[in-house]
């Protein structure tokens, strides 16, 4: 249930927030918005602006004239507002809260809508600025979304201290530590034959050894005992690619000092920057072939993720939160037809040869880009479940 809840939160504020910058960017520039949804259909709950009234409209099942079950309005009202100039825009709720929509006016996206007037207020009547706003807006508001969680997590956490002494101060659970009985507050005093005076020495020896055993002294208040523990192998970035280490599953002790508004602001910009190289090095792994499209996830292992960092708490989902709005921003600046990155490239050529594209290869295009997405996604999702049962 948890693991269930956390999905629907993280998707539905991030995927919200991104269909937001697209609306708010629209309407800045004079576009008309026919629809806002969040969440996948089936409707809702819909309130649709009109001239002197707000339309509201509640769906659910019913019976029609022939006895047939369907989803139709179950109740609407109007709640009446004299000299009121409505949008005409629809605002839906609707009833699997994931996913969200914008259906802005002249734009062909991915409902291939083609019923394109050259209005006024019409996507494809705005000047190249417009709408290269409008689609980068998406991006821009999970970016700004991102710098928000680090700034707050910064500021409410402060800034952490790792300390040097070779104490134990978390025991990850189902770790060799745990296994061989290690405990939080013993201190190590030697691996195999190497004397241990900082965790910097334990670190280094137990990563020397992806594994085997290693053989620890530990000085258990006063006590001194004796442990075999065997290491497990933890995979970890470095320049050529990855690396293999060793690890048991022993956390040093932490400590967090106040923060200033300015220093939050700052560790906020540092974070989210530091999350774009993250991709941007894991893009650099998968073209050298240090990683493999195999170990990308796709929503399997978000909704795991998801459901692990809200059992470990606040701060750690907040966290998750800001990576995922960051990848989500990453991935629709790319210039693939279907995405934000695909209409900002095509807007962009528009530009450069100082004409629209043909109607029709402009479908083409949103296809072939729409069909590769569908194809990654598939491929992905194969792959998170491949990994369930690895």
């Amino acid at each position: 249930m948890t693991t269930l809840l956390a999905t629907i939160i993280v998707l539905g504020v991030l995927v919200t927030i991104h269909e937001y910058g697209h609306f708010i960017a629209a309407r800045s520039v004079g576009i008309r918005v026919d629809k806002f949804s969040v969440g996948m259909p089936p409707r809702f709950l819909t309130i649709t602006s009109c001239d002197d009234a707000l339309l509201l409209k509640l769906f659910f099942f019913k019976k029609d004239a022939n006895g047939k079950l369907t989803w139709a309005p179950v109740f609407q009202t109007s709640i009446v507002k004299p000299g009121r100039v409505g949008s005409k825009t629809e605002y839906v709720v609707a009833l699997l809260p994931l996913g969200g929509y914008v259906k802005m006016a002249g734009i062909i996206d991915e409902s291939m809508d083609t019923k394109i007037n050259h209005k006024d207020d019409e996507f494809m009547s705005k000047p190249l600025w417009a709408k290269l706003w409008v689609m980068s807006a998406g991006v821009i508001m999970n970016t700004i979304l991102a710098f928000v969680i680090f700034s707050s997590i910064g500021y409410y956490q402060g800034t952490a201290t790792i300390s040097d002494e070779p104490v134990i101060a978390e025991i990850i659970e189902e770790m060799p530590a745990e296994k061989a009985g290690l405990v939080v507050g013993d201190r190590v005093l030697k691996i195999n034959d190497n004397e241990v005076y900082t965790w910097s020495d334990l670190t280094k020896s137990i990563h020397q050894k992806p594994n085997e055993e290693i053989k620890l002294k530990i000085d258990r208040s006063g006590d001194i005992l004796n442990f075999n523990i065997t290491t497990t192998i933890r995979e970890i970035p470095n320049k050529n690619g990855t690396s293999n280490v060793g690890a048991i599953g022993i956390i040093p002790q932490i400590t967090y000092d106040e923060m200033t508004l300015f220093q939050a602001l700052n560790s906020g910009i540092a974070r989210t920057l530091g999350s774009f190289g993250m991709i941007v090095e894991s893009l650099k792994m998968l073209g050298s072939g240090a990683a493999s499209v195999s170990d990308f996830g796709g929503p399997i292992m978000i909704a795991q993720l998801a459901g692990k960092t809200a059992e470990a708490g606040m701060i750690p989902f907040f966290t998750f939160m800001a990576l995922l709005s960051v990848n989500l921003a990453f991935l629709n600046i790319l210039p693939i037809p279907g995405l934000d990155g695909g209409h900002i490239f095509i807007h962009l050529v528009e530009g450069i040869i100082n004409r629209p594209l043909p109607l029709k290869a402009r479908i083409t295009i949103q296809q072939l880009g729409m069909t590769f997405l569908l194809i990654l996604m598939v491929t992905i999702i194969f792959q998170d479940i491949t990994r369930l049962f690895n």
